[in-house]
């Protein structure tokens, strides 16, 4: 799935992670595959699948992102 870096950064911002936001702004590309960036992102903290159910599954940012944000 293709997901908007706006998106992921907005995401990480509203979870009160600006240091990551800050590092994902740097490091992710502009439209973020989460097949081919699994690697990127897992570096990051973020887990692919997490992030696929809060931005696309239809879980809005607070559903899915529970746990999102506590890994790695």
């Amino acid at each position: 799935m293709n997901i908007d870096k706006d998106q992921i950064l907005q995401l990480l911002r509203s979870q009160g992670d600006d240091a990551k936001a800050q590092r994902a702004e740097q490091e992710l590309p502009g439209q973020v595959d989460t097949d081919r960036d699994a690697g990127l992102l897992s570096t990051l903290g973020i887990d692919p699948m997490d992030l696929v159910k809060a931005l696309g599954g239809g879980g809005g940012i607070g559903g899915a992102l529970g746990g999102l944000l506590g890994k790695g």
